[in-house]
């Protein structure tokens, strides 16, 4: 089973000071965070693209992906044309990470990604509605 799923952390994010809902401290993993079900891992990366874009200005799959997987630790401009091919969504096109209709799929498309295996999508839908505020 990929990391990722296993620790609940579909987008493989780094343990860092930041503090998630659901996460589960101290990780038993070294280098990422762990959560306490898909749907809080799925939430922490909404709200991780969020900040991408409210902090740091990044507007793009492009932006935020170079970002996300930087090409000190990955083959940047390949996840880039995944995402936005198993998206939908254009490289450069200026996206809001408030649209569930665009960033379901982004999201989906970047667990897909980083786990090798298609995400669940109910899982992806649960951890929106976390993110968004909504039961």
């Amino acid at each position: 089973m990929a990391k990722g799923l296993s620790n609940n952390n579909p987008g493989n994010i780094r343990i860092s000071g930041t503090r998630y809902q659901g996460e589960i401290q101290p990780s038993k993993d070294r280098a990422f965070k762990q959560f306490e079900s898909m749907a809080y891992g799925y939430r922490a990366m909404f709200m991780l693209l969020y900040t991408y874009q409210k902090r740091h200005g990044l507007r793009t799959i492009r932006q935020m992906i170079s970002r996300w997987a930087p090409p000190t630790e990955n083959h940047t401009d390949n996840y880039i044309a995944c995402i936005a091919e198993w998206s939908g969504t254009g490289v450069d096109i200026g996206i809001d990470t408030l649209t569930k209709s665009t960033m379901v799929p982004v999201v989906a498309a970047m667990s897909r990604m980083e786990n090798g295996i298609p995400a669940m999508m109910a899982d992806v839908e649960a951890g929106w509605q976390l993110f968004i505020g909504k039961p």
